[in-house]
């Protein structure tokens, strides 16, 4: 009788133990009572479980990072891609994290592989290069409202990487450059068109002041002293030129017309 009095509060002590169990902060306690959901999850800090009435499946409610493998995508214009991206989730709702679903993880992961494959084969490869901020948000969009009922929330989706063949890198690089070629005639035409119309505008000026004209000669030939050249090109006016030409071509016609006669 002595022995079954120690060992029966020893038991009872024990059993009292092993019952209590401790949540961390980001933890809560999912707990089945006879099988039955509770209303409420329990934690944190200590909490009870009575086995094997009870049994408690611990969820953690911080963000979850879940890498999504690399997806061959074939884009809308036909171009095939591989991509890969990552997701970041936490739980909101213990409780449908672990009844509506057997494993959230496992069921994010092949949702979050089809999406990604049916989202980005819907996108042209400039969109999926240029624009992958509004992809993002898209596919955020997408997984948040699947996942909503698994008491999960979707923060964020990027794409990391997108993975492209040889040939097709040696393409997009033929295209970057003829655009860049493009960009430079089209400055360079722009640069032209300019320094015509400024040129126009200072002959325009000279037209009305000739001496303007007098001024130029004496200062080009200032800069070039300046320099201490030994050769010194003094510009001569076309307009010169011009007159001597028509003067010699009258001379040449009047010669002709004395030979003639």
């Amino acid at each position: 009788m002595d022995i079954g009095w120690i060992i029966v509060p020893a038991v009872i002590i024990f059993y009292l133990l092993a019952s209590i169990k401790i949540l961390r902060e980001y933890e809560r306690g999912v707990v089945f009572r006879l099988g039955r959901l509770l209303p409420q999850a329990k934690g944190p800090g200590i909490v009870f479980v009575f086995a094997p009435i009870d049994r408690m499946v611990r969820i953690s409610l911080r963000i979850e990072a879940l890498e999504v493998p690399g997806q061959d995508v074939v884009t809308r214009d036909n171009v095939t891609v591989k991509v890969n991206a990552v997701i970041f989730f936490r739980v909101i709702d213990p409780r449908l994290a672990v009844v509506e679903v057997s494993n959230f993880l496992y069921a994010t992961s092949q949702l979050a592989q089809t999406t990604l494959r049916s989202v980005l084969g819907e996108a042209e490869l400039d969109e999926l290069l240029s624009q992958r901020g509004k992809l993002n948000v898209r596919l955020q969009s997408i997984l948040d409202q699947h996942t909503a009922s698994w008491g999960m929330k979707v923060t964020l989706v990027e794409v990391k990487q997108v993975e492209l063949a040889d040939q097709m890198i040696r393409a997009i690089a033929r295209q970057a450059e003829a655009e860049r070629e493009r960009r430079a005639k089209v400055i360079h035409a722009e640069g032209e068109y300019l320094a015509a119309e400024k040129l126009a505008m200072a002959a325009a000026v000279i037209q009305q002041q000739p001496a303007a004209i007098q001024l130029r000669y004496l200062q080009t030939l200032v800069e070039i002293g300046a320099e201490h050249n030994t050769t010194i090109v003094f510009p001569l006016p076309i307009d010169l030129i011009t007159s001597m030409t028509q003067i010699l071509n009258g001379s040449k016609k009047i010669g002709v017309s004395a030979v003639a006669a």
